[in-house]
């Protein structure tokens, strides 16, 4: 990854695609920005409203453009594919958008072979397996968002809980980007206090009653999404710093460990497919899977998530 001229393309240009591209306008991280939608007017609206940040941000260059101005990115960030109905079965969702993957991807692998690629449409984790097998790039330079943004929910949940800053708190939440994530509890910290140990020792609670606390707090993660979807209409400004995050990282070469989604073999249990686990980024993608020292029960409860992604994969056929 070279230092200076780095090139982001961004593909889909509606509320996830334009707010990361607004974030990464602010944060001085690339030299150039190029958005790429089917709806040509959207992505030029957007890069033209970016375009009269010029005077207040870092120096950068964005436009809007097809698929041939892919060519030379850095990164490639896809963002596009449609988002759920209300009467639509999350399956139906993700038939569709494994077909809009499978009919642009390989295309736009070619434009920029030697571009890594974040995934952060949904179902995150099967668009990334998809990507990953239609394309032939290889494992290293396709990464889902996976349960980064659940993860950094979680941290701010238990800060809140707990009144630390965010920056106390570390977390991890593994598996399915949604509903079907799990918390290791064992490994999460407040201040190198473990978060149940934390709560009794700190916070005074009880020990029957930390148990409920703990299953709160993963509640309260699950289902924040669907909160500001429902007071809102959908959700952007999280995972667009969250995409940001991740781009720091492999731009800096900072060897950050984050919670992402990657094709796996064998690790963590799961055999040929994606899902969130621990990964070490730098400037040429995933470097390696991190193994958390999870406990028995937690082992067990991974592998009922890994059961659902499998049986998700066999509905859609895609392996």
């Amino acid at each position: 990854m070279k230092n200076a001229g780095r090139k982001i393309a961004i593909l889909g240009a509606g509320n996830v695609g334009a707010t990361i591209a607004y974030t990464l306008t602010l944060s001085g991280l690339c030299s150039e920005i190029v958005l790429v939608d089917i709806n040509k007017d959207k992505a030029n609206g957007e890069a033209l409203d970016l375009i009269q940040c010029s005077a207040c941000v870092p120096s950068v260059k964005v436009y809007s453009g097809d698929y041939k101005d892919v060519k030379g990115a850095d990164i490639v960030i896809v963002t596009f594919g449609i988002a759920r109905k209300p009467d639509q079965t999350r399956l139906d969702l993700a038939k569709i958008n494994v077909g809009i993957i499978k009919s642009t991807m390989p295309g736009v692998a070619k434009i920029a072979p030697n571009a890594l690629y974040i995934i952060v449409s949904n179902p995150v984790d099967v668009l990334t397996y998809v990507t990953i097998k239609c394309t032939g790039l290889k494992k290293e330079r396709v990464i889902g968002t996976g349960t980064l943004l659940d993860t950094n929910r979680l941290d701010q949940a238990i800060a809140e809980y707990c009144n630390v800053d965010c920056s106390n708190v570390n977390s991890f939440v593994l598996g399915e980007h949604g509903d079907a994530c799990m918390v290791p509890w064992s490994v999460c910290t407040v201040s190198g206090l473990k978060v149940e140990d934390y709560c009794k020792k700190v916070l005074k609670v009880k020990e029957k009653a930390v148990k409920e606390e703990l299953i709160e707090l993963h509640q309260t993660t699950v289902k924040s999404g669907a909160k500001v979807i429902k007071a809102k209409g959908a959700t952007y400004y999280a995972i667009a710093a969250s995409t940001v995050k991740l781009v720091k990282a492999i731009l800096s070469d900072s060897n950050s460990i984050l919670p992402l989604s990657t094709l796996l073999s064998g690790e963590y249990g799961a055999e040929n497919l994606c899902m969130g686990v621990p990964c070490m980024v730098g400037a040429g993608g995933l470097k390696k899977v991190i193994s958390l020292p999870l406990d028995v029960k937690e082992k067990e409860i991974l592998k009922e998530k890994v059961a659902q992604l499998d049986a998700t994969y066999e509905a859609l056929e895609i392996r």
